[in-house]
């Protein structure tokens, strides 16, 4: 997985690529959510675009980084859910865990509320 970020108002922009399947992904993620922490950075959005597939250590890896942002007064949503992924929030729950939003825009139009 490779994993790009930026920013749009006071909201960062994850944009992971490929697969999330867990080992060097998990500590990529953990290590760019601490330091957010430290930045001050408490709005992230997760955009799943351009991730092809997740496995169940990829879902571990998102509720880690929902909890690690929430324990630190932070939010963690997900946009551009793909189908594939989407059915997986489903079949586990995860889907009532997470705020989902179709497209980016209407995840960042969520944080002005």
């Amino acid at each position: 997985m490779k994993l790009s970020q930026r920013e749009i108002n006071d909201v960062v922009i994850l944009e992971p690529k490929g697969k999330i399947m867990g080992g060097p992904d998990a500590t990529l993620l953990h290590d760019k959510l601490h330091e957010l922490i430290k930045d001050g950075k408490k709005k992230v959005i997760v955009d799943l675009a351009k991730v092809d597939w997740m496995n169940s250590t990829g879902l571990g890896i998102l509720i880690s980084g929902l909890t690690t942002m929430r324990n630190n007064g932070g939010e963690l949503k997900l946009a551009n859910v793909t189908d594939k992924i989407e059915s997986l929030l489903t079949i586990t729950k995860l889907i009532t865990v997470f705020e989902n939003y179709d497209s980016l825009e209407e995840a960042l139009n969520s944080f002005k509320t």
